[in-house]
């Protein structure tokens, strides 16, 4: 059973991998074999969680681009081909914008859309092109509570995480046939910097516990599971699935 998820002799590629979920998600993916290229904003932040990875025995390599600038997405792509093939993608790079829907800068939607979306969709392009040639590829999008409800005051990051899990079901449907699987994860409330103005404030901070079964907010590592069933052969029939990490926030 335990071959099932091995990762042993794959590449992976995750964003937003120096820390919060993107950093457990690429800890995850290494302790269970594979070697990550580690990806952010800032290479100091990449290379810090290769380090960590090899200091623990695994294999990694860091690399950096700003989500914003599709070229930068284009090169670093580039950049990781040439270190090999690349088996599984994670789009967990994302960021987040608060205002009021009649005050929000546009400025500040479109930047959250190339990050979030656009970066997203253009590293699932470049690298599943190559899935496709080899007939074989994992792609996990990093989806959110928000992909099924509103919020407050977030409108382009819940259009964006509404738009991730379209994403997934519409490559999966075109892609499922030729071998790859192409799925998402949606966490739940978790303690990262994109929830550190609502684990501040205090009545929200309630609501949201007395909203979730666990009676807990979820830390990074509680995706690791997940990530790594996704990304293994274990999911070789899972596909458009998104799976919600959530302690129950969906069931309440």
């Amino acid at each position: 059973m335990s071959a099932l998820f091995s990762l042993k002799g794959q590449r992976a590629l995750v964003t937003g991998a120096s820390r919060g979920l993107g950093k457990a998600i690429a800890q995850a993916l290494a302790e269970a074999g594979a070697s990550v290229i580690c990806c952010s904003s800032q290479l100091d932040g990449a290379s810090k969680t290769a380090i960590e990875i090899e200091t623990q025995g695994g294999q990694a390599f860091a690399l950096a681009a700003d989500l914003s600038d599709l070229a930068q997405v284009r090169l670093m792509a580039q950049q990781a081909l040439a270190l090999g093939q690349v088996d599984i993608l994670v789009n967990c790079g994302g960021t987040i914008f608060r205002a009021p829907a009649v005050d929000y800068p546009m400025q500040e939607w479109q930047n959250l859309m190339r990050v979030n979306l656009d970066s997203a969709f253009l590293l699932s392009q470049l690298l599943g092109a190559e899935m496709l040639k080899r007939g074989r590829g994992k792609i996990i999008n990093i989806a959110s509570m928000l992909s099924y409800s509103g919020g407050i005051t977030v409108p382009a990051y819940t259009a964006s995480k509404h738009a991730i899990t379209g994403l997934t079901k519409a490559l999966a449907n075109e892609w499922a046939g030729a071998g790859l699987n192409i799925n998402a994860i949606a966490p739940g409330y978790f303690r990262t910097d994109n929830t550190f103005a609502l684990q501040q404030d205090q009545v929200r901070n309630q609501a949201i516990l007395a909203r979730i079964p666990a009676s807990r907010w979820g830390e990074p590592e509680d995706l690791a599971g997940a990530a790594v069933f996704l990304a293994s052969s274990a999911s070789n029939y899972v596909n458009g699935h998104v799976l919600a990490v959530d302690g129950g926030w969906l069931a309440r």
